[in-house]
């Protein structure tokens, strides 16, 4: 726990998808924490040192919107390639039988701070003054290894470094239900999930997780 980091990210759109929701996107309704450990990764990422999420802290109201946004209705499938073909593999997104429009119910104006510290995996990289040194510089500079987004590419984060957290907005208890807390990579890409309470605007993500 001693090498934490806070970081404060928003933006105008937000869109966690519900995964119980089949067709239309449904947001949760504040940011997942393996929305918050991707956007670390989007800024500093390396294989011996793991991201954990501590607290989410949510400084706006929530505020929902209806917006309708285009989709694709398929995924490129390597089945269907032919690999001795040196055509390119592609979706043509402007063709009618694959673009689809459908509603989503998405987040709007969202700022949070992520409050997070890192583990070290099974390497022997194991300075975490320079991974804390590194982190904090590319983010002080704005730098990322990709532009990082809040659950869909088209809703890019902003992001700044962070010593002070702000007090939020938000006030009193409320249980958000069954929240997706992360996808156990090494047990076969399983969704593991937790109780979210937030309590004046912070969710403790250190609670215990439920298959």
């Amino acid at each position: 726990m001693g090498y934490g980091i806070k970081l404060r990210i928003w933006g105008e759109y937000a869109l966690f998808t519900r995964p119980e929701m089949k067709v239309e996107r449904v947001s949760y309704d504040v940011m997942t924490p393996s929305a918050a450990r991707g956007i670390l990764d989007a800024i500093y990422w390396k294989p011996s040192i793991r991201w954990v999420i501590d607290n989410i802290h949510v400084l706006k109201p929530v505020r929902f919107e209806n917006i309708r946004r285009n989709e694709v209705a398929k995924r490129v499938s390597i089945n269907n390639v032919d690999m001795q073909d040196n055509a390119p593999v592609y979706i043509y997104a402007d063709d009618s039988k694959t673009r689809q429009q459908r509603a989503s119910m998405v987040l709007r104006d969202v700022e949070y701070i992520i409050e997070a510290h890192f583990e070290f995996t099974k390497t022997d990289d194991n300075n975490e003054g320079k991974h804390l040194d590194i982190f904090s510089r590319r983010a002080k500079a704005g730098q990322c290894f990709h532009r990082p987004y809040f659950g869909c590419r088209e809703f890019p984060v902003n992001f700044e470094w962070c010593d002070d957290i702000p007090v939020s907005q938000l006030s009193g208890e409320q249980n958000l239900g069954f929240m997706l807390y992360d996808i156990n990579f090494e047990n076969n890409m399983v969704p593991q999930f937790f109780r979210a309470i937030m309590r004046n605007g912070i969710i403790n993500c250190q609670k215990e997780v439920v298959l």
